[in-house]
């Protein structure tokens, strides 16, 4: 299965909008993701990203509620200390 995982934007690389890069929290795990499908995101921004790539902004209240739906189904199972560290660095656990 595949799936977007949201994240929080820690800072933006680059002023291409085709080459940007940002460095994505995703509650520790800290990954490289690119932005060239998120063109106006900024530091602080939650993203939701898959395979490498941020696809959409989201409010900190959809990325919690993201994060529970994937709990629910057990797709974080082997995840959920990094879905913990998530929810409460956005103040949301």
């Amino acid at each position: 299965m595949c799936l977007a995982v949201p994240g929080k934007l820690l800072s933006v690389e680059g002023d291409d909008p085709a080459f940007r890069t940002g460095r994505v929290d995703f509650g520790g795990e800290l990954r490289t993701v690119h932005l060239v499908y998120t063109p106006d995101a900024a530091p602080g921004d939650f993203l939701l990203v898959h395979v490498g790539f941020a696809l959409a902004r989201v409010e900190a209240e959809e990325a919690r509620r993201i994060y529970q739906s994937l709990e629910e189904i057990g797709a974080l199972a082997e995840e959920e200390p990094v879905a913990d560290e998530v929810l409460n660095a956005a103040g949301m656990g």
